[in-house]
């Protein structure tokens, strides 16, 4: 079954190792076939991997979106290494990531590295409280 697409006017999209940008209209279209995917909205720039777990997002979606994603891995792990000493209590979200890797699901470990980034929001928002 296809996966149905609909880009808002200017959206980009990446599939596969392509970045597509869409014109001024609004377009849909399917995709056919096996590959990598990620709408604007979850594509992390490196000027946006601003945070650790930022970071983090950005190296899983490296691993995403390469042909072969263990390239990214000693600098995903030392990523993690580090959050988990600053921030230990982030276990659960690095071992929900952890799983989804490890079960060779990416795009599912992109969607809980979201949720680490919204916990880093929180962490930092009640140390910035205190």
């Amino acid at each position: 079954m296809a996966l149905k697409v609909e880009l808002k006017p200017n959206e980009r999209i990446i599939i596969g190792a392509v970045v597509i940008r869409n014109d001024e209209q609004r377009t849909r279209f399917f995709i056919e076939g096996e590959a990598p995917i990620l709408r604007e909205k979850d594509i992390m720039t490196s000027a946006n991997a601003d945070s650790p777990a930022k970071k983090i997002y950005l190296s899983i979606q490296l691993m995403y979106l390469a042909q072969e994603p263990t390239h990214q891995h000693a600098t995903y792990f030392q990523l993690v290494r580090d959050f988990l000493q600053a921030a230990p209590s982030a276990l659960p979200h690095m071992t929900e990531i952890n799983n989804c890797i490890l079960s060779g699901d990416l795009y599912k470990a992109l969607k809980a590295a979201k949720k680490l980034i919204a916990y880093e929001a929180e962490l930092i928002e009640n140390a910035t409280r205190v």
